[in-house]
């Protein structure tokens, strides 16, 4: 099953970066907080008010608690307004 956003709406999928020590152990995430970087999984077409900023592959931060969350085949998601997104991350 996919998922469309439509109008000026964000689909996004929690960021799961893998933390590691200096010496190469995977640390464990269980009692972590989550993040707020998420990427973009599609974007809406946008409307006549609203142009896209953003694309799919673009690694974003938003607030704790903007949003709707879906969960879809075992995989959470998030859809934001456009509006929402604090900022774009570069590398």
């Amino acid at each position: 099953m996919k998922l469309k956003p439509m109008a000026d709406n964000v689909l996004l999928k929690q960021y799961e970066a893998a933390e590691t020590t200096v010496s190469g152990i995977i640390l464990a995430t269980t009692n972590k907080e989550k993040p707020a970087i998420y990427e973009v999984v599609g974007v809406g077409p946008g409307t006549k008010e609203t142009e896209m900023l953003v694309k799919a592959g673009d690694k974003v931060v938003v607030g704790k608690f903007v949003g709707s969350e879906i969960k879809l085949d075992g995989v959470e998601y998030k859809f934001v307004k456009q509006d929402d997104i604090l900022a774009v991350v570069t590398d």
